[in-house]
């Protein structure tokens, strides 16, 4: 049984259940993580750990049960969840044909980021991931390793309250 949604509850999903097809991935799953905690997904695969991911981020609804993130209803107010959540999946999805610095500059207007905010967080978060030498680097022509940077760098731009990775 959940508690009542407070101020420090930052996720508190309930009865979460996702199907694909007749098996189901996930099956009545329920816990809260507070503000500031960490919590870690542990599992074989096909546990289900990556469909409660889409769930938490709004990218995939659930089947059955809810899910708030800072006290936002996951499917109802899904944009203002995703303003909540930064995101960075298994596999990210970057354009390989944009240089680093336009790609970030793109995902933050999609994020709604204004100018000011974009000129002051992409150089924060350049650093912060350490792609200096690589802003103006096509990220198809970055290693592995750097483009899964840009994808933490894409994901920490908007400065979340709740960052997701898988």
């Amino acid at each position: 049984m959940t508690s009542a949604p407070t101020d420090d509850i930052m996720i508190q999903a309930t009865g979460l259940t996702h199907f694909y097809g007749p098996q189901p991935a996930i099956d009545e799953v329920t816990f809260n993580v507070k503000r500031g905690e960490i919590l870690g997904f542990l599992g074989p695969n096909g546990a289900g750990k990556t469909t409660t991911m889409r769930i938490l981020t709004g990218y995939m609804p659930p089947t059955h049960g809810q899910v708030t993130i800072g006290g936002h209803d996951v499917v109802k107010d899904s944009l203002e969840v995703r303003k909540l959540v930064g995101y960075l999946p298994e596999t990210v999805p970057l354009y390989t044909e944009m240089p680093v610095t336009n790609y970030l500059r793109y995902m933050g207007s999609l994020r709604g980021m204004n100018n000011r905010d974009l000129k002051r967080r992409i150089p924060d978060v350049i650093e912060l991931c350490r792609l200096n030498d690589y802003s103006k680097t096509i990220i198809g022509k970055l290693s592995k390793g750097y483009r899964q940077r840009v994808g933490i760098a894409q994901a920490i731009l908007h400065e979340p309250e709740l960052l997701v990775m898988d």
